[in-house]
């Protein structure tokens, strides 16, 4: 719910790596910008003490409308879109810091429905993702036709459920971990592969089934990500492009991610009951 046009009060659901630079943004920014923290929440409080003003610390994360908040920012875990998300849009609009949740088609259609209804925005930050919104626009003209992405990371940078990467050797260089659909993707890897749940938002019409990707190993990659999109269009059109992020050896989220988002934060002034790549 707004509380003036000119100051929106951000609740923050999260309190990793990504998590501390947005609090620590709005407390140091936020004022100039119009932004005010109303609340942070983590699984264990503790980890705020110290960090986060007490009266900003929220325990319960049901209670989460009483801080009044215009947006909500989820930096933590699929499973707290899944439980929350319809929740947070009856009250605000929500940016979804883990849209791999969205790879689940009945919590997608659950939360694009409960946007429509409240007529608040499901925010999904482009993150690592670069020239997402040319592929919504190519989608959105129908000229969309395909759509791959490849991530390719030091083995210490991803979580994988299971023990796909348990037997990884610091010489054992390049080994391909998974192709296929982002929808089959998204579980494997809910941690890592939020740059394409992103794709897959912005290319609606393939969706996380149609859109495909690919996770990659590389022992060679100990100071960056590299993120590949090859996009295709009609009549032979197609783009190829390559972005090499920053990071640091065991690192989830590249470095240049940490201000896309924020940036993307200050995207979320209100776009109506729909969803909304920024």
């Amino acid at each position: 719910m707004a509380t003036s046009s000119s100051s929106q009060r951000i609740g923050v659901v999260g309190y990793g790596h990504l998590g501390q630079y947005l609090v620590e943004r709005i407390l140091k920014d936020g004022a100039a910008l119009g932004l005010t923290l109303a609340f942070v929440w983590n699984r264990n409080s503790d980890k705020l003490q110290g960090f986060v003003p007490d009266e900003l610390i929220l325990g319960d994360l049901s209670s989460f409308a009483d801080r009044r908040c215009d947006v909500i920012v989820e930096v933590c875990h699929p499973q707290i879109v899944k439980e929350f998300g319809s929740h947070f849009l009856s009250q605000s609009h929500f940016m979804v810091g883990s849209p791999s949740a969205l790879s689940d088609p009945d919590l997608n259609q659950k939360l694009h429905q409960a946007a429509q209804q409240s007529g608040r925005t499901l925010y999904i930050p482009s993150g690592a993702l670069w020239g997402g919104q040319d592929i919504q626009r190519l989608n959105d003209s129908g000229a969309l036709k395909a759509l791959f992405i490849r991530m390719s990371k030091h083995p210490s940078c991803f979580r994988l459920t299971g023990d796909v990467l348990s037997d990884w050797t610091e010489d054992e260089g390049r080994r391909i971990l998974f192709r296929g659909s982002v929808a089959e993707l998204c579980p494997l890897a809910p941690n890592n592969v939020n740059t394409m749940a992103a794709a897959a938002v912005a290319a609606g019409t393939l969706g996380f089934t149609g859109v495909q990707g690919e996770i990659v190993s590389d022992t060679a990659l100990s100071d960056y990500h590299v993120v590949e999109v090859e996009v295709t269009g009609p009549s032979g059109f197609s783009v190829h492009t390559v972005r090499r992020n920053p990071a640091k050896l065991g690192a989830v989220t590249g470095s240049a991610t940490y201000n896309s988002f924020w940036n993307s934060l200050l995207v979320c002034k209100g776009h109506g009951g729909r969803v909304y790549l920024c």
